[in-house]
């Protein structure tokens, strides 16, 4: 589901070319723009088609597991979803943009049917870790390949921005459309149009995005420990990745913890659905308006650090509110107040990822980010139960917004490093 502050020299690739990064040709800075945003549409397709999480809870309920079997199927799509991420983002550095988004869309297109079909409580659970680990594989491929052909700041921001709506847009699109077509057509019909989707996506990549196998892929593997040491021992990107997920625990609240708080104050399923109608067309309403305003930033070089400090603040306090509601217009409120914050967010927090990226590895950088979304998935309902459970709607309120203000906090070093960056070292030219 982001750029902007003053990009220090440290932080740019050397300027001769290097076997990780071959200079910029100017196709390669504008020529490859028109297939970024052929891959930013066709992401918010397979969005749109993403059936296979938001309805895998009805699916296994359908089979007449226990709770406890449920649960575990449930947390196995989210730790596929996390370590993909990695994996997949890793594997966009050795193999090529190309190479790792097609092979992860045709691999999603046989797993997800399978996710429909079976009913082996064993050969399910596998089943939904392989489908969670590539439903959000695009994300880290095309990120990297952003930063791969954008050198501009503004226009970044505003393909970042576009993203974010996109994925929302597809969402909103995912809830509407799965509730109408389960009740004609059956949940095992949403698994194959998700596959189906998929599979439509890898074709249309494969036919539009340049061969880009790394002409150093032996070298890239051969020093993978060392890119994965770099990775590690960057204080800016840990730092970034917990910032992260203190602002999206909160947004995966819209998800997880507004329907548990909402069912405990007795309001039906139908008043939920209002929030989600309520939530989608404040995305429509602000995207437009803050995604000009953020590119706008970006171009003077502005940090977007205090962005992202004030958007996590924003996410906490606003879903946090939603435990001292007791009506569905106060949930609805809840859950608008911290839209702006989800918007600005994902583009401030991407920004700074480019930043922050060593040129031979954005793939790995941006799966390692990307994987806080997947964290959030896993953590916010767990949670808010044990809130709901230990303390009621008040302390699902607290820690809430606790999650904002630990993003928020962490905001502080993160800001003092971005002022002392590492150099990113570069493979000498043989």
């Amino acid at each position: 589901m982001p750029l902007g502050a003053p990009v220090p020299t440290t932080d740019l690739p050397a300027t001769r070319p290097t076997a990780q990064e071959p200079a910029p040709t100017p196709a390669s800075r504008t020529g490859q723009v028109p297939i970024v945003w052929v891959l930013v549409v066709g992401a918010s397709v397979v969005r749109a088609a993403g059936f296979a999480y938001p309805f895998l809870s009805y699916r296994l309920s359908e089979l007449a597991l226990s709770t406890s079997s449920i649960s575990t199927i449930l947390a196995a799509f989210g730790v596929g979803w996390l370590v993909g991420q990695i994996v997949l983002g890793r594997l966009a550095d050795i193999v090529g943009r190309r190479a790792a988004l097609v092979g992860s869309m045709l691999l999603a297109a046989v797993t997800l049917p399978l996710l429909g079909g079976l009913s082996h409580p064993a050969a399910v659970a596998l089943a939904a870790v392989v489908a969670g680990a590539v439903y959000d594989a695009p994300r880290p491929v095309i990120t990297a390949v952003v930063a791969d052909t954008v050198s501009d700041d503004a226009a970044r921001a505003s393909i970042n921005g576009w993203r974010h709506f996109g994925i929302n847009v597809g969402a909103a699109t995912t809830g509407a459309a799965g509730g109408l077509l389960s009740d004609s057509t059956g949940l095992t019909a949403l698994y194959w149009i998700n596959a189906v989707a998929c599979a439509a996506f890898a074709l249309t990549a494969l036919a539009c995005m340049p061969q880009d196998r790394p002409a150093h892929r032996g070298a890239a593997a051969a020093g993978g420990r060392d890119t994965y040491r770099t990775a590690v021992t960057d204080a800016r990107l840990w730092l970034l990745w917990l910032v992260s997920l203190g602002a999206l625990i909160p947004v995966a609240g819209l998800f997880s913890i507004l329907p548990l708080l909402m069912d405990d104050a007795g309001l039906p399923a139908s008043a939920y659905g209002w929030t989600q109608v309520a939530s989608a067309c404040t995305v429509l309403v602000l995207s437009v308006p803050l995604n000009r305003w953020l590119a706008r930033r970006a171009s003077r070089g502005a940090s977007m650090v205090p962005l992202l400090a004030v958007s996590s603040l924003v996410l906490g306090a606003g879903l946090g509110s939603a435990g001292l509601a007791d009506s569905t217009p106060q949930y609805v409120i809840a859950a608008c107040i911290g839209i702006p914050g989800e918007i600005v967010v994902f583009v401030a927090a991407t920004s700074l990822l480019d930043q922050i990226t060593p040129p031979q590895a954005r793939g790995l950088y941006a799966g390692i980010w990307g994987s806080t979304l997947a964290a959030a998935v896993i953590c916010a309902p767990a949670l808010a139960g044990w809130s709901l459970t230990q303390g009621g709607p008040q302390l699902v309120a607290v820690t809430t917004t606790l999650c904002g203000l630990i993003g928020t906090a962490a905001c502080l070093p993160l800001a003092v490093l971005m002022h002392h960056p590492r150099t990113h070292q570069a493979l000498p030219v043989k």
